[in-house]
């Protein structure tokens, strides 16, 4: 299966995809390790987006559309993959699709995960991180701290990082709504959009966007 997941920043689109990849057996491919893999392995494409990132500015759609056709073109990734924010706006969708044309395939369908504006803000807002291990991350609501602002699990500062503030999370939201929204749409037209309720606990989720891209790819 070939599918794209769009969803609001606070979705859980990178949880979600790591399990649907393994469920359906094809590659996770994310822009953020695209960009990660090219620039510590010194690609051309790599040498070009750390350029862009290191004066603070977005990375152009051709250099990103290059890298995601590079790893689309693995052999791992012959049988299908799942794409996790790309494309990230209308033109680099339609590069897909001629990509994908060319290629003699096409997508299979398009998960779109909903929350309510609220409750992003409730998720991101809400996270608090350890100051001597980001990979030790709490939620003041649904797994705070035994005791507020310590970590449980080494006993060091909990914060609220700079991208986690309301202020940042509805600007981001902005932006998603500008930019990536539009491809729902764009989707819709080729009829391959189904979209979900991304609330509730994470199997259940997954339970349900299984469930919806089965049916979807049994009508199409």
């Amino acid at each position: 299966m070939r599918i794209v997941l769009v969803g609001p920043p606070g979705a859980g689109k990178g949880t979600q995809a790591a399990f649907l990849a393994k469920n359906l057996k094809i590659p996770h491919i994310s822009t953020g390790d695209l960009f990660r893999a090219n620039i510590s392995q010194g690609t051309e494409l790599g040498k070009q987006a750390k350029a862009f990132m290191d004066a603070g500015n977005l990375v152009p759609d051709e250099v990103t559309i290059g890298m995601a056709k590079d790893r689309m073109s693995q052999p791992d990734a012959e049988g299908g993959f799942l794409l996790d924010g790309f494309p990230r706006n209308v033109s680099q969708a339609v590069a897909l699709d001629e990509w994908l044309k060319a290629e003699g395939h096409q997508l299979d369908g398009v998960l779109d995960l909903e929350v309510p504006e609220d409750e992003v803000v409730k998720r991101i807002a809400g996270r608090r991180t350890c100051r001597n291990d980001s990979s030790h991350v709490f939620h003041v609501t649904y797994s705070p701290p035994r005791q507020e602002g310590v970590c449980d699990v080494c006993g060091g500062e909990l914060y609220q990082r700079g991208d986690d503030t309301e202020e940042t999370v509805r600007r981001r939201l902005e932006v998603y709504h500008s930019e990536t929204e539009p491809i729902i749409d764009h989707y819709k037209a080729q009829g391959l959009v189904v979209t979900i309720s991304a609330l509730g606990k994470v199997d259940e989720v997954t339970r349900r966007a299984m469930e919806a891209l089965k049916k979807s790819s049994a009508e199409g």
